[in-house]
């Protein structure tokens, strides 16, 4: 990390609460411009998210400033006051107004079918796996898209009222996009919530509603660590 610091000309102040994604910083530039330093943990699902930073260049999402992908290190615009999207009366109209703006070109990045193959490989039950396989198979025209996309990954900030940071990017059908909002319990924790932004994500975006429920049954098992998290099990059976 020194090396960054010096050779970014960065002042190292607070760091944010530690999560899963990596460390973060508060750093100022040489020309004292505010940003943040994050130290990423090398991850499959992160891979490219610099590459999905550079891809939106700033339109909806934090701008990426600087890169080092030897040492998993990314220098960001930073939002202030960055407040999470979660904390928002209006939380699911922003994420309608930002899903369209995020899909953009998507050459280059991991595909929504070699990702489904990998959570099939890794213990999906037979009956998901035919899901998995045949939504992977039909898919529509693939875009960019931020399979991690939730409430606390939408920040409050001044270059734009909300942008979004923590990209975990495929190239993937639109329906894909809206399995992480779907299941997010920050947004309402209940079937009538669920089945909400379900309905109103598919209706405002003209999208397939039955292939979005079957996107979010799929990645929401894919990523409940082997069926141990009960959250995630049950938005499966809400969806079923």
């Amino acid at each position: 990390m020194e090396e960054l610091v010096e050779r970014w000309q960065l002042t190292v102040g607070d760091e944010y609460p530690p999560g899963a994604a990596g460390r973060v910083f508060r750093v100022e530039r040489a020309d004292g411009s505010p940003a943040v330093l994050k130290i990423g943990f090398p991850h499959r699902e992160s891979e490219q998210e610099a590459d999905a930073l550079e891809r939106w260049n700033g339109e909806g999402a934090v701008r990426l400033l600087e890169r080092d992908d030897a040492c998993h290190a990314l220098l960001l615009e930073r939002c202030e006051p960055g407040t999470f999207l979660s904390e928002s009366p209006d939380a699911l109209d922003v994420l309608v107004g930002l899903l369209p703006r995020l899909w953009t070109e998507a050459d280059g990045f991991h595909t929504l079918a070699d990702e489904a193959e990998h959570w099939v490989e890794s213990g999906l039950d037979s009956d998901v796996t035919r899901l998995a396989r045949e939504l992977a198979a039909t898919q529509g025209e693939l875009v960019l898209v931020h399979q991690d996309l939730h409430g606390d990954n939408v920040l409050a900030s001044e270059r734009e009222p909300w942008l979004v940071i923590d990209p975990k990017p495929l190239a993937a059908e639109r329906e894909f996009a809206v399995a992480p909002i779907v299941r997010s319990p920050e947004l309402g924790d209940s079937k009538r919530e669920a089945l909400y932004r379900l309905d109103r994500l598919c209706s405002d975006l003209g999208l397939d509603r039955e292939r979005a429920r079957g996107w979010t049954i799929v990645q929401t098992l894919a990523w409940s660590e082997g069926n141990t998290l009960p959250s995630h099990l049950e938005v499966v059976e809400w969806l079923r």
